[in-house]
């Protein structure tokens, strides 16, 4: 049996964005909400990016949904991570929950935003075992002190380990999907298998239950990854090397400014020594007073 990448624009949107039932099953594994806070039913919204930009057009897929409750969940597969990215959770998220108000203006009646972000990249290497962020909007001192609203959850792929979160079943076997199951797989884990939820996954990205079509469209996202990939590997080239220039041309001006500096400073200990006074040497070498007084020392 031939699979394809669940990650994918496709893939991602025929699992989570056709079948409530696995939406619901991976927000409750990765979302970190309590026994009395899991996710029931739910319904799609249409899912409103902001503007595109060179980089995220065709590397960011998002399913967006409600439940009964009426709170908001984001879930976005990531594929490439710039620093932006983190600007265009916040945005998106506090985009979908200041829209909850209606002209009445009943601000008890908002509910809470949760935005899952699943990156397919590293972009914390300080904290080499953790994989998993969750974040909140926190008491400075105190942590358990938390304005309920927005909360952001990311997850980065490449550095998942099942042995990390064992007590957590359901993570782990949909970290597993995500992370093992591509054109390459020769054998399906076992556990994938037997789970209803993954199983059925599974089926979903069977290439025959694939059309012609939508293989072209599958094919296509690639593609266009790949050239958004190298765009932005050429972006941060051309970056750094404007960087590297910019600083080198700073660097021989400063140069030249602590050379001329110098040469002055020299004349002033000269002028020094035969007992001028600091005032008149300061109108010979333009230095300041207070620094020909630092020649004495």
């Amino acid at each position: 049996m031939r699979y394809l990448d669940p990650k994918a624009d496709l893939t991602f949107k025929k699992i989570f964005g056709e079948h409530k039932d696995l939406l619901i099953s991976l927000l409750n594994a990765l979302l970190p909400l309590a026994d009395d806070e899991q996710i029931e039913s739910v319904e799609y919204l249409s899912p409103e990016l902001v503007p595109d930009t060179y980089v995220g057009k065709n590397s960011i897929v998002d399913v967006r949904c409600r439940d009964v409750k009426n709170r908001q969940f984001i879930v976005e597969m990531q594929m490439l991570w710039t620093e932006a990215f983190k600007q265009r959770v916040l945005f998106n998220a506090s985009k979908a929950f200041v829209r909850q108000l209606d002209k009445k203006r009943k601000y008890e009646l908002l509910q809470p935003v949760y935005s899952l972000n699943l990156v397919n990249e590293i972009f914390i290497k300080e904290y080499p075992d953790e994989f998993i962020h969750n974040y909140n909007v926190v008491h400075e001192l105190h942590s358990n002190e938390i304005i309920d609203g927005l909360h952001f959850t990311f997850v980065e792929l490449p550095k998942f380990q099942a042995h990390s979160i064992k007590e957590k079943k359901m993570a782990v076997l949909w970290l597993r999907f995500l992370t093992e199951i591509d054109e390459q797989t020769k054998e399906v884990p076992q556990e994938l298998l037997d789970n209803p939820e993954t199983s059925k996954a599974l089926k979903t990205v069977e290439e025959s239950a694939i059309s012609k079509d939508e293989l072209l469209a599958y094919e296509d996202f690639w593609d266009k990854l790949g050239a958004e990939r190298l765009l932005f590997v050429d972006s941060n080239r051309r970056s750094m090397e404007e960087g590297r220039e910019e600083g080198r041309k700073e660097g021989r001006e400063e140069g030249r400014k602590e050379g001329v500096k110098g040469g002055r400073a020299d004349v002033a200990r000269n002028l020094l020594s035969i007992g001028m006074t600091l005032e008149d040497i300061a109108k010979v070498t333009g230095l300041e007073i207070h620094d020909i007084e630092q020649l004495n020392n």
